[in-house]
């Protein structure tokens, strides 16, 4: 039987040294939480001293501004909104609202916010942007035009070149800036976005692997080494890369479950298509076609002049596009 213990069996009275301890730990500054990319904890300290009458100044700006970074941007909308009602609405919330609409795929209401925003590279970069998506070629070369040899509006103009499948002047563009700045690895990521395009897929892993050695579980990148693995491999293989992935139930994950949601029907060869792509279809431009592929495979096909909702057993349209093989999505959500 044990007459002394080193330690009491239940919890009493710190030592002195500890409770100084304790009490001597701060909570931190928001700019502390900032700088470490911490939005939720910022969310929560702006929140908490809202609540305790200790509003810190510009608190629903900042609010706005972490919840749009955490792709909460239903959240952020609500807050931008409610600035611009205010009399002393600084007009710089325009263009933080026009950029939220824009995630959100309102791009008409965002034309129209960040128009009434003050001239900026913001601006410009999201009205270059915004042409893209109405498909408005002279508004696009005007704003090409006002484009700077900065580094922001390199990759805007990159962008630009990857979504209008001009892959090697995107690939030259982040090159080049990676020459000068080593430390943005999410470069890497882009380059291997585009070599995947290419349909090089050995270069674009080669690529890829410099980025995840310093960030091993960025849904992005463990997506498109899935996507080169099932052109190298197969669908097995590929899924294997996404297990841990889809095992999480980290804010990584959350952020791109419906893409990887999206690749697992393609990895098991068209398995829970009905369930998985019809929701995804304003959302996942590839969702369409497979859906269409997955159909064909079954042997119902589109009427003539038909849309993808619009389908029939007799008559096949011959479809535009070759529904040969089924698409992954070898690319990031923001693309």
């Amino acid at each position: 039987m044990m007459l002394s213990r080193a330690k009491p069996a239940v919890g009493g009275t710190p030592p002195a040294g500890d409770r100084r301890k304790k009490k001597g730990k701060e909570v931190p500054q928001l700019e502390e939480l900032l700088a470490q990319r911490d939005f939720t904890g910022a969310i929560a300290l702006l929140e908490f001293k809202q609540h305790v009458g200790e509003e810190e100044e510009d608190g629903n700006l900042w609010i706005g501004y972490c919840a749009f970074h955490l792709g909460d941007y239903k959240r952020a909308l609500e807050e931008y909104e409610a600035l611009t009602k205010q009399p002393t609405c600084s007009p710089d919330v325009w263009v933080n609202l026009a950029c939220t609409y824009f995630f959100l795929g309102m791009y008409t209401q965002a034309e129209q916010a960040a128009l009434k925003a003050p001239k900026s590279g913001l601006q410009n970069r999201l009205l270059f942007h915004l042409a893209h998506k109405f498909s408005d070629e002279k508004k696009l070369m005007s704003s090409h035009q006002n484009l700077q040899d900065v580094t922001e509006d390199q990759l805007s103009l990159a962008s630009i070149h990857y979504m209008r499948s001009h892959y090697q002047e995107a690939i030259d563009i982040y090159k080049r800036i990676l020459l000068d700045n080593r430390e943005y690895l999410a470069l890497n990521v882009y380059v291997a976005l585009c070599y995947y395009k290419l349909d090089y897929y050995d270069v674009s892993q080669e690529v890829l692997a410099v980025y995840l050695q310093q960030v091993p579980d960025s849904t992005i990148a463990l997506n498109l080494k899935a996507c080169n693995h099932f052109r190298l491999f197969n669908g097995k293989a590929a899924e294997a890369e996404l297990k841990n992935l889809t095992d999480s139930a980290s804010s990584s994950f959350e952020f791109g479950k419906e893409l990887i949601k999206h690749n697992l029907v393609v990895f098991r060869g068209g398995e829970g298509a009905l369930q998985v792509l019809p929701p995804l279809v304003d959302v996942i431009p590839e969702a369409r076609l497979n859906l269409v592929i997955y159909y064909l495979q079954q042997g119902v096909h589109p009427q003539r002049g038909g849309k993808c909702s619009t389908w029939t057993r007799n008559g096949l349209e011959r479809p535009s596009e070759n529904c040969s093989t089924v698409l992954p999505v070898g690319r990031g959500i923001s693309q």
